[in-house]
């Protein structure tokens, strides 16, 4: 028996603020919510979009000449270790393509920064003073660097195979274009009623991802998993006519 359920009451539409807009940040309002709905949809989001988007980052490097991450590179300033700092905080986009490659060539003396890398089409560094190394006189860099898809942080592979080329330096990557997200609840007004809730959602990115477009992949998720739920006496109908034409 389906039930009698009045509305609830919700917001209409969630609004941008224009003027504090930009790449890398957002700040979002909504409201009316029914009191306590506030905290649920905004912490639901929060932990969505900062564990659940898609990015872009360096899964692994190789160094001409260099042949595991301590090997000493000659008229660089930089240790391995240190180029795979630098390496880690790029700022790569993906478009239509899981994967892609980075490639450096270079001879000092120069400051190496990520906007000296050749890039296939579908990259994009947005990031291009981020440092990668300082070169000598006469020294010289050669260097190719995988980039892929995911989501959240994932450790290094190392697979350590017979196929894994020599020099190959696997990278933890922290995928999530997502750096942090904030929430607060106020009161807000409906006619005379104050008890109901207000939500202030505010997002920040590496800008590969726009504010608006984090949110609106993280709600999309959500209603995703909603919608399971919402079939569900759909589902029990379905199973008990089944059940009643077997027995039959």
């Amino acid at each position: 028996m389906a039930l009698d359920l009045k509305p609830l009451v919700s917001p209409r539409s969630l609004v941008c603020d224009r003027e504090s807009l930009t790449r890398e940040y957002g700040k979002f309002y909504a409201e009316p919510f029914e009191r306590g709905y506030g905290r649920t949809i905004g912490n639901s989001l929060r932990r969505i979009l900062l564990s659940s988007i898609q990015g872009a980052a360096v899964t692994s490097y190789r160094i001409e000449g260099v042949k595991h991450e301590f090997t000493f590179i000659p008229g660089v300033k930089e240790d391995v270790t240190d180029i795979t700092l630098n390496l880690k905080s790029l700022v790569v986009k993906l478009t239509d393509a899981t994967e892609g490659t980075l490639f450096l060539d270079v001879k000092g003396p120069m400051v190496v920064r990520a906007g000296d890398f050749q890039i296939e089409p579908h990259l994009q560094i947005l990031n291009p003073d981020q440092h990668i190394a300082t070169l000598a006189a006469g020294a010289s860099l050669r260097m190719e660097v995988t980039v892929r898809m995911g989501r959240g942080y994932q450790p290094a592979r190392r697979d350590g195979g017979e196929e894994e080329p020599i020099g190959l330096v696997a990278v933890d990557g922290n995928f999530s274009p997502v750096r942090n997200v904030r929430y607060t609840v106020e009161n807000a007004r409906v006619g005379q009623e104050t008890e109901y809730d207000r939500l202030i959602l505010e997002v920040w990115t590496n800008a590969s991802v726009t504010p608006e477009e984090a949110v609106s992949y993280a709600a999309r998720i959500l209603k995703d998993y909603m919608d399971l739920f919402i079939t569900v006496e759909d589902q029990t109908r379905q199973v008990q006519e089944v059940i009643e034409e077997k027995e039959e």
